[in-house]
């Protein structure tokens, strides 16, 4: 099997997330919905009570500790089942990669028995207390808030395992990249990376920037300069050669690692190394 690890890395900083709500509700009993496909995802957190959720024909009965994600334009129904209906926490909120659904693209466990219920009660209140006040400071925290639970989901799914979306646009940008970071040393260019894709030169760096929310360049830089990171803290090769390896001018890359982290290469070695 493919591993995906550093396809993910690449791409999921690049999510945007926006909550809409949240809220801890005790279900009345006329809670139910057939065959709907809402615009924006769920996190359900079931406290108590019973019932039932089905997305994409699949049948679930949410049991108390349990997290549920119902992935937004999947098709979905839930209801109760008799008068000692859920109480939960929920949120609604909206997770994109470019045009796409994050969780489209990305195939995340729907159900996760949780570890640490407390841990999620204490998220899920934060969340709530923070998403109903005026601070400048209000809309960080809900967003960071949002990241901890997504976060909850996805450490307990293997990301070398997690499905490939079959998107054609998803699968080129991930050749894409592939070629990128195994191309590093090697003059890469706009064209060669269009013509993976299929696509116009120009078209190809609006797609690429709506996926990853850098221009190829940028893009190919930052790979560089976190490959060089790496070879700075994990090799002895000198300056000189790492920009080699890099197929960068010494200059440039010199030019490049100080923009990039704010200190020359030898000083972030020095630094990097003193500390571990």
């Amino acid at each position: 099997m493919q591993n995906n690890t550093a396809f993910w890395k690449n791409y999921l900083a690049n999510a945007q997330f926006e909550l809409s709500i949240a809220d801890k509700t005790k279900v009345p009993i006329s809670w139910n919905e057939i065959n709907y496909e809402p615009d924006f995802n769920k996190i359900y957190f079931i406290l108590d009570g019973e019932g039932f959720l089905e997305i994409n024909g699949q049948r679930y009965l949410p049991q108390p500790g349990e997290l549920y994600l119902l992935p937004a334009e999947t098709k979905q129904s839930y209801g109760v089942v008799n008068e000692n209906t859920f109480l939960k926490y929920w949120c609604h909120f909206t997770a994109k990669l470019g045009d796409l659904h994050l969780f489209h693209i990305l195939k995340a466990p729907v159900c996760i028995k949780s570890t640490n219920k407390q841990e999620l009660q204490t998220i899920f209140k934060q969340l709530i207390y923070h998403s109903r006040q005026d601070a400048l400071s209000s809309e960080f925290r809900v967003h960071a808030l949002l990241l901890q639970l997504i976060a909850n989901i996805l450490e307990h799914y293997e990301i070398d395992r997690i499905p490939l979306n079959d998107n054609p646009s998803f699968q080129k940008m991930n050749s894409v990249l592939n070629y990128i970071e195994t191309n590093l040393d090697g003059n890469i260019t706009i064209e060669q990376l269009a013509q993976i894709t299929n696509f116009h030169p120009n078209y190809f760096i609006k797609v690429f920037k709506e996926f990853t929310s850098y221009s190829p360049i940028q893009y190919i830089n930052r790979r560089r300069m976190e490959k060089a990171k790496h070879l700075l803290t994990t090799t002895d090769s000198t300056v000189s050669n790492i920009a080699d390896t890099l197929g960068m001018e010494v200059a440039y890359f010199s030019r490049q690692f100080r923009e990039h982290t704010g200190f020359t290469a030898t000083a972030y070695r020095e630094m990097v190394t003193k500390v571990f």
